[in-house]
């Protein structure tokens, strides 16, 4: 009997708030699976979608060469408040930092205003004596006796984890190392958060709140990614499990068990990097990336292949949409905006009897009234239903059946009736709400950026983004979308073209009129010795590509701009460089340069990266146009004309590239369906994309 040929095989499985999808690439073959999330034990939902998906390929456990992991575990912890009982310990006088915040207020004029309460109750703060100045210099030694004094009181209040955050720790550590090596040898199965490794930058409210964030979530993290581990070697998954960060980089279990932080927006930052090799693949320069799930919508500008990049980042906000009534977390990560629009958020009337839609959500589990699970709130999958976009036979391949009579009966109770409208126009108000929440969000998202929608293409994904896309693209103004193939599962595919990588930042103040190009290169060297350790665990002896860049700000100032930079080393000389950087980054936002002001560098930041994987398959010649015959016709609410009409449906799995559809049109999927409105043409391309282009005199709103 001739052996089994081995086939490798790559996979990505993205957890998400209502769905756990996976993603599968065997060469040039592509595979996927999208099942229910399961809340109390969400790596049985993994590996039931590995399962799927491997039957589905005709592979083994054996034949995977890697698993690649993103989740919303560690944000909904933090979210839901279910963390570990996590203690900080901090300088003495600096016990309510994380509690004063920056004394400002998000919401100007609210007087019955809402702050989000800290991580660490005041009870679990604790304060030693200890002092280090902002250039490192101790300027009181730590009390170590007093440090000795915490463990019975921690060790009391059963605390699993402990933040250490000391005022200007990012200068000169030695104190908060010396504080846990005391406290680690006197409390056992406590786990530690250095504020000096997890976000080692100067503004002490964002570095503990960091801290806090780390500590908080690491006891439960780590078990989880140890136990996934095991429960993957036992089903016989010899391959490495790595972790998507939320910075778009790839890392290693043991990495992502020190940080778990940044796994905080993992699941997102894969669909940016789905969206930004889409754009790569189509030469296109400016892009909306628009990735729509169960539970809410992420809208990213992707411009020259890159995807928006930030250093903060803000969790469990009180206020979903206003900045600064959340959490602040200092990481790399993928800047976007989300909001609570996903196909499983609840739609209600407020108290001036307006539709209003999420931002909380069904999720999983009950799910959405139609999914027959027990839930009666009216959601956006419910109105899409009773709009004719989804087929409720069709669904998710067939696997799980919708129960429209329940879809009815919850948005007639909860919209309908309370306002006097037909059940048609109560969906139809709710699908508009949540499209006009979506565009609004990316109108602002880009002016706040400096940049424009308009003009971009829009790539949409996600279970739910296709059936809003082209309603979206209308309220935008924009003349083009694609909905790549397996957009269902966007996310985990970007989790396969995600390099392995790790981004350092270190806080080290120079002014470039006395700029000493030494001490950067030093600090680089150092940045990059600590970056290749944490690289070189999943990418051994490949190459790797250092970028470089710098928070810099005219002297004075309250906030700092990100500024590429050139590779080093540099020399004193390079100052007059910098500084040109510096005023074309400044320019670029605020079309403008302050000239006699000195500029300041505060922060340095290290990328490090293995090589990206290359996309599977290169595309062939544009295609002849076909004008395929549809799979069947059934009624669909028409926005335009507001009043069901018979339109064509097709079987995306049964076009070929070439395939033109004139709207209004629906191509179903297994996992998705894509809404051709009457403005709009759907095409397959080369690369076998949907591609809806607006059809002429049919102009923007």
């Amino acid at each position: 009997m001739a052996a089994r040929k081995r086939v490798e095989a790559r996979l990505g499985v993205d957890i998400g708030g209502t769905f756990t999808d996976v993603a599968l690439e065997a060469g040039a073959r592509q595979f996927s699976a999208k099942i229910l999330t399961t809340p109390e034990a969400p790596e049985r939902a993994v590996l039931e979608a590995i399962q799927a998906v491997l039957r589905e390929a005709g592979l083994r456990p054996a034949d995977l060469s890697i698993i690649i992991h993103g989740t919303t575990l560690a944000t909904n912890a933090i979210i839901e408040r279910k963390g570990a009982r996590t203690a900080l310990v901090t300088t003495e006088g600096f016990r309510d930092t994380i509690e004063i915040r920056h004394e400002n207020r998000f919401e100007q004029y609210d007087v019955n205003i809402d702050l989000p309460p800290p991580l660490v109750p005041r009870r679990l703060r604790f304060v030693v004596p200890e002092r280090v100045d902002a250039r490192g210099r101790v300027v009181i030694p730590l009390d170590e006796a007093a440090v000795e004094r915490l463990a019975p009181q921690l060790a009391g209040e059963r605390v699993e984890s402990v933040a250490i955050g000391f005022l200007h720790s990012f200068t000169n550590p030695a104190h908060e190392l010396r504080t846990r090596d005391i406290l680690a040898a006197r409390l056992s199965g406590v786990t530690f958060t250095l504020s000096s490794e997890v976000s080692p930058e100067m503004r002490e409210y964002e570095r503990f709140s960091t801290a806090c964030a780390n500590a908080y979530v690491q006891p439960m993290m780590g078990r989880y990614l140890a136990g996934l581990e095991a429960m993957l070697a036992g089903e016989g998954f010899g391959c490495p499990l790595f972790l998507m960060l939320s910075g778009g980089g790839l890392t290693a279990v043991e990495t992502a068990i020190r940080f778990p932080v940044r796994l905080v927006e993992s699941g997102p930052a894969g669909g940016a990097i789905f969206a930004s090799q889409i754009a790569r693949r189509c030469g296109l320069d400016k892009v909306l990336s628009y990735d729509m799930g169960g539970t809410t919508a992420k809208i990213c500008l992707i411009d020259d292949l890159q995807p928006q990049t930030s250093r903060a980042f803000e969790v469990a906000r009180v206020y979903r949409f206003k900045k600064g009534s959340g959490l602040p977390l200092r990481i790399p990560v993928i800047e976007m905006v989300e909001i609570g629009a996903g196909g499983g958020s609840i739609a209600r009337i407020d108290r001036l009897k307006r539709i209003t839609v999420g931002p909380d959500s069904a999720g999983a589990d009950p799910g959405p009234a139609c999914y027959g699970r027990g839930g009666d709130a009216p959601t956006v999958t419910d109105a899409d239903l009773l709009l004719g976009r989804i087929d409720p036979a069709g669904f998710s391949g067939g696997r799980m059946a919708l129960d429209r009579a329940a879809a009815d009966a919850a948005l007639a109770c909860h919209i309908a009736e309370p306002l006097g409208l037909s059940l048609v126009l109560a969906a139809f108000g709710v699908s508009e709400i949540v499209d006009e929440n979506m565009a609004n969000a990316a109108r602002v998202h880009a002016i706040e950026s400096g940049k424009d929608a308009r003009g971009r293409t829009l790539v949409a994904f996600g279970g739910a983004a296709p059936l809003h896309a082209a309603r979206i693209a209308d309220k935008l103004g924009l003349e083009r979308v694609l909905v790549p193939s397996h957009a269902g599962v966007g996310s985990a595919i970007g989790f396969l073209r995600a390099p392995i990588a790790y981004e350092i930042v270190r806080s080290q103040l120079q002014r470039l009129d006395a700029f000493d190009a030494a001490a950067a290169n030093a600090l680089f060297a150092a940045m990059r010795a600590e970056a290749e350790a944490i690289v070189r665990r999943g990418a051994a002896t490949a190459p790797l590509g250092e970028t470089r860049s710098a928070f810099m700000r005219y002297r004075g100032q309250g906030h700092e701009i990100a500024v590429p930079l050139q590779p080093g080393p540099y020399r004193d000389a390079d100052a007059a460089a910098l500084q040109g950087a510096f005023e074309a980054a400044y320019r670029r936002l605020y079309s403008r340069v302050i000239p006699g002001i000195e500029i300041e560098v505060l922060s340095w930041v290290l990328l490090l990266s293995a090589p990206a994987p290359v996309e599977p398959g290169a595309a062939p010649a544009q295609p002849p146009p076909l004008h395929p015959p549809p799979a069947r016709r059934r009624p669909v609410f028409d926005s335009e004309s507001g009043e069901f009409i018979e339109v064509a449906i097709y079987e995306r799995k049964a076009l070929a590239p070439g395939a033109v559809m004139p709207g209004p049109a629906v191509i179903v999927e297994d996992e998705t369906s894509t809404v051709v409105s009457s403005l709009f043409e759907a095409r397959i391309d080369a690369f076998g994309y949907i591609e809806l282009t607006r059809r002429q005199g049919s102009a923007g709103r």
